[in-house]
Order: structure tokens, then C-alpha cells, then sequence
């Protein structure tokens, strides 16, 4: 269920990266309850509700979000949409989901993306039918308009400081000087191997490159992942194929205090704003 979970929650956030976020808190969330609920007659639209709510509490904190629901009349009926029209709405990115009303960006996440019937739909959103209906109704339009305006989207810009030091990373990488990369970490080090483990000091994660030696040559380059430096990943196997997944990493006083690794969590760069520098 994680990349399906993944993709209602990116969606919802706007951004792979909170995405993830939000997966890891509903999963906890699921974890700390199973002993205490009931025997589950379906555990997919239970595990989703988490999520539903956990996103929600997200973007509560986020405040420099409107997490309103819409206050339009909620008593309109769905219309049915052509298939073209359904592959506009998949197709849509992240940040034109973010340009509708959380009730309206759930009901057409669920239902268009996930292919939840109107049913379990409402039962995840803990609404009414025709309130579902015509959030989705709302919604489909809104995706629509948005789908037909010019896009205008650029690259983000780096600090230099900034840049010299994420090229330094890659090309050290590149060149499989592992050496080089550990001599980067700071004493106190933290790594998340996204849905596997994770690892502190600078002992423990060092031998994160060691598995790195061991495998295959991941080509990697700089860039953007929904606007945050990043390090964007290739498959060996298919250099002019599309990336595979994303590294992220924080620095302080020229040493990297932490390393999020997406190797394991390849569902993760679905629907990701990708840029990579020159």
C-alpha cells in the first residue's frame, strides 16, 4: 500500500518530499492504533483515512497554505468525465492539485487518481455523498481550467556556496571516491534510508557508501526535486532513461548533517518538479 499511500499524500502536500513526510506519520499513526481497533473489514480504506487525516493535520501546520474547505454548495452530482479528460487530471502535477480546495483535492485524488468509487471515497473523507459529489464535480472543472493555462515554471537558483558544494558531492560520487564523501560527514551524521532504515554518526552512515561501492555505478546529478537541492539519481543499466529516485542532503559548517536516501523508495519521484542544473 506504501506507493499508493505515497501518491494520495504528495498530491495532498503538494511535494513528494512532505509527501513522504506525511506517509511515515499515518503509518506510525496506523502502527500505535492496530492493537486497539477492531478486526478490519477493509484495512485499505482504514490505512487511507489515516492518511487522509494526517494530511490534513499537515497542512493545518503549514499555515502559509489555505486548508480551507470550499463553502460553495455541496449538493451538486458528479459528472462523468471522458477518458481524455482522466488523463489530464492523472497527469496534472503536484503543485496545480495544491491550486484547489483541500475537499476538492481529496475527492478527485481518491476517485480520478486512486480509482476509489464515490462510496469509498466519502467513507475516507468522513463526508456525505453529495458533498463528495460535488467537491469531485468542483474539482474535475477547476483541474481542467488549470490544465489549459501556459505553464511558467523556472528552475530555482543556489547560493554558490551552495552549488560548489552539491557539484563537489556528485562529482565525488561519479567518480566512486568514497573516501572523499565520508571525509564530508559531520561527527553526528544522520541518514534515512527511506522505508528501510536509518543510521547516526559518522561510523554507522560511512558505511552507507559501502553498499554503494559494492553495487552497480548509480550515476547521479544535481538538481531540484519539488524545488529542494537535490541529488538526482540514474540507472546504470539505463543511462538516457528517466531518473530513478532522489538523495537529499543538509549541510552545516561545510559538513553534511544529514542524508535522506530514496534508493528504496523509488515510488517516491512520481509526479516530482525535476530540474537539474547545467
Amino acid at each position: 500500500m506504501r506507493p499508493q499511500l505515497h501518491r494520495y499524500c504528495a498530491r495532498m502536500t503538494g511535494s513528494v518530499i512532505d509527501g513522504e513526510d506525511v506517509l511515515q506519520e499515518a503509518l506510525l499513526k496506523a502502527i500505535e492504533a492496530a492493537p486497539r481497533t477492531e478486526p478490519l473489514d477493509n484495512p485499505e480504506g482504514w490505512l487511507f483515512r489515516i492518511a487522509h487525516n494526517a494530511a490534513l493535520d499537515f497542512l493545518r501546520r503549514r499555515a502559509r497554505h489555505n486548508a480551507a474547505h470550499s463553502d460553495e454548495d455541496l449538493d451538486m452530482i458528479a459528472a462523468s468525465t471522458s477518458p481524455v479528460n482522466d488523463r489530464q487530471i492523472v497527469a496534472a502535477s503536484l503543485q496545480t492539485f495544491m491550486r484547489l480546495p483541500v475537499s476538492q483535492r481529496s475527492a478527485v485524488i481518491l476517485r480520478d487518481v486512486l480509482g476509489y468509487s464515490v462510496d469509498e471515497v466519502c467513507t475516507i473523507m468522513g463526508g456525505s455523498i453529495p458533498a463528495t459529489k460535488g467537491a469531485l464535480q468542483r474539482g474535475r472543472v477547476r483541474l481542467r481550467e488549470l490544465a489549459e493555462e501556459p505553464d511558467d515554471i523556472r528552475p530555482p537558483e543556489l547560493e554558490t556556496a551552495e552549488r560548489v558544494r552539491l557539484m563537489h558531492y556528485v562529482e565525488r560520487f561519479n567518480a566512486r571516491d568514497f573516501d572523499s564523501l565520508r571525509d564530508m560527514l559531520a561527527d553526528d551524521v544522520q541518514l534515512e534510508m527511506v522505508n528501510r532504515t536509518r543510521r547516526a554518526g559518522r561510523h554507522d552512515v560511512g558505511e552507507y557508501f559501502g553498499r554503494y561501492a559494492q553495487t552497480s555505478p548509480w550515476h547521479c546529478v544535481p538538481g531540484f526535486v519539488d524545488r529542494r537541492a537535490a541529488i538526482i539519481m540514474f540507472d546504470p543499466q539505463d543511462p538516457s532513461g528517466p531518473p530513478r529516485y532522489f538523495v537529499l542532503l543538509d549541510w552545516e559548517n561545510g559538513s553534511i548533517v544529514n542524508i535522506r536516501d530514496f534508493l528504496f523508495a523509488h515510488y517516491a519521484i512520481e509526479g516530482a518538479e525535476l530540474f537539474t542544473l547545467d
